[in-house]
C-alpha cells in the first residue's frame, strides 16, 4: 500500500494506535475509529486491556523459561514493547515482529533496540501466510525452532474472516514442545449487536472483521494444555492490579484470551 492510499485507506493497526491514544494515524483511521466508539464507547478500555494482557502474558512466558518470541501482528509500537518486557526479566530474549502495515514498517527500529545479549528483527509479511513466515531469514537467523518458542497473536485473528484455526495451528506444527500459544480476540458472546455492527463498519471499509464464540475461541488451542485461568476475558487473565478497569467493564467485555502450552 502506498503512502497516499494508506491516507485514505483506514488501516487496523493505525485504529488500534488511535484507541490507545497515539498519534501515528491518518485522518481516514480517525474517522473509522470515532464510528466505532459511536456503538463501542469502551473500545479504548479494551485496547489498553489488551496491551495489558500482552504485558502480563510476555512476563509469565519469560518466567517460564521462554527465551524466544513471535509476535504477529505487532501493530505500531507502544511503551513498552514485548522485547522489552522479555529482555528486562532475561536480557538474552530473541523476538521477532510480524506485520503488513508499511506504518509499522517506519517505527521498526523501535522495535529491533535490543539488549546486547539478545536480539530482535522485524519482517514485513501476512499473517495468512504462515509458510513464508516461517521460511524468512529475518525469522530462521534469529529464532531456533527447534527449541521453544512463545508465539503471540494479540488484536489480530479478528481480523482474519477463514481459516484462523489453520494459520495457528501451521505455526505451532513448526514449533518445539514446550512452546506457548498466546491469544485475544474478539467475541461477540456478550454483547451480539454491538460487536455486529462494529464488524461491518470495519467490513464497509475494506477491512477484514470475524469475531468467535468462545467454543471457535477454544478450537484455536485444541491439542495444548490451556493455562489457568483458562479462556476468560483478558483482563480478568492473572490481573496483577497495576492496569486500572472500571468496575463497569465486565459488562461490556469484547474478547476472551488465553495461554495455552505446547506438550
Amino acid at each position: 500500500m502506498g503512502v497516499e492510499s494508506a491516507q485514505t485507506q483506514p488501516h487496523s493497526a493505525r485504529m488500534y494506535d488511535y484507541f490507545l491514544g497515539g498519534k501515528d494515524n491518518y485522518a481516514a483511521d480517525r474517522l473509522a475509529a470515532e464510528e466505532v466508539l459511536k456503538v463501542w464507547p469502551t473500545i479504548k478500555v479494551a485496547a489498553t486491556v489488551n496491551r495489558a494482557f500482552m504485558r502480563r502474558s510476555t512476563r509469565f512466558l519469560a518466567d517460564a523459561g521462554i527465551r524466544q518470541f513471535l509476535d504477529i501482528g505487532t501493530g505500531i509500537p507502544t511503551e513498552p514493547n514485548l522485547h522489552q518486557i522479555a529482555q528486562e526479566i532475561t536480557p538474552e530474549s530473541r523476538v521477532v515482529y510480524v506485520d503488513h502495515d508499511p506504518i509499522v514498517l517506519a517505527h521498526a527500529r523501535a522495535l529491533m533496540t535490543t539488549t546486547p545479549e539478545g536480539a530482535t528483527a522485524y519482517l514485513e509479511a501476512d499473517a495468512t501466510d504462515p509458510e513464508s513466515i516461517l521460511a524468512s531469514p529475518e525469522l530462521t537467523e534469529i529464532l531456533d525452532l527447534s527449541e521453544p518458542v512463545g508465539l503471540s497473536l494479540i488484536a489480530l485473528l479478528h481480523f482474519i474472516e477463514t481459516g484462523a484455526e489453520e494459520i495457528v495451528h501451521t505455526f505451532l506444527d513448526a514449533l518445539a514442545p514446550g512452546s506457548y500459544l498466546v491469544i485475544c480476540a474478539a467475541t461477540a458472546d456478550f454483547d451480539p449487536a454491538q460487536i455486529a455492527t462494529v464488524r461491518e463498519i470495519y467490513r464497509a471499509r475494506g477491512i477484514t472483521a470475524q469475531d468467535r464464540t468462545r467454543e471457535e475461541f477454544a478450537t484455536l488451542f485444541q491439542g495444548l494444555d490451556l493455562v489457568d485461568p483458562g479462556i476468560v476475558p483478558p483482563h480478568r487473565w492473572r490481573p496483577d492490579g497495576i492496569t486500572e478497569v472500571p468496575d463497569s467493564y465486565d459488562a461490556s467485555v469484547s474478547c476472551y484470551a488465553g495461554v495455552a502450552r505446547k506438550k
